[in-house]
């Protein structure tokens, strides 16, 4: 059972109705709508990536979003919501003592995870969800040309075919 301190166990509220236990259950945490958008243009401008991956790290496991393993490159797509979005991000007005130091938790793990990535020589690249597609692909694009492996730096891909299919699509 996860803990907040030593002594004190985690207590998990039940849900006010059985509609928002069914909504809580639908949260997930791989392969969100913004996640597979981005996944779809980066893999229609030609770069493959690995998904949801698992980097063991002296300090502790990450598993970013999308990760570009040969560039040592970790993509999170983060939500809003969850992630407190400084723009986007809101405090629930319902269950307080709950929520509060659940997304609180949040923040101080995407940071934890950030720094550790970091110091193992990773970049790190956080989209917010309320990213449009095209200036997520530019930030990854741009990234993936500048860590260059070895002698030899990355092709730039399609990109062009793949931010005019992006903005042209009915999403």
């Amino acid at each position: 059972m996860e803990t907040i301190a030593d002594d004190a166990p985690l207590r998990v509220p039940a849900a006010s109705s059985s509609g928002r236990r069914r909504n809580m259950q639908a949260n997930r945490r791989r392969d969100t709508k913004p996640e597979l958008a981005l996944r779809s243009v980066l893999h229609r401008a030609g770069f493959r990536y690995r998904v949801d991956y698992r980097i063991d790290l002296p300090g502790g496991r990450v598993r970013p979003d999308i990760v570009f393993t040969r560039k040592r490159i970790a993509v999170f797509v983060d939500g809003c919501f969850w992630h407190c979005c400084p723009e986007h991000g809101s405090q629930p007005s319902v269950n307080q003592p709950y929520w509060s130091p659940k997304l609180a938790r949040n923040v101080e793990r995407d940071a934890r995870n950030t720094k550790l990535l970091r110091e193992a020589d990773w970049t790190v690249l956080r989209i917010w969800e309320h990213e449009s597609v095209s200036s997520a692909l530019n930030r990854v694009t741009e990234a993936l040309m500048t860590c260059a492996v070895g002698k030899r730096a990355m092709q730039k891909p399609r990109l062009a075919t793949a931010v005019e299919s992006c903005s042209t699509s009915s999403d």
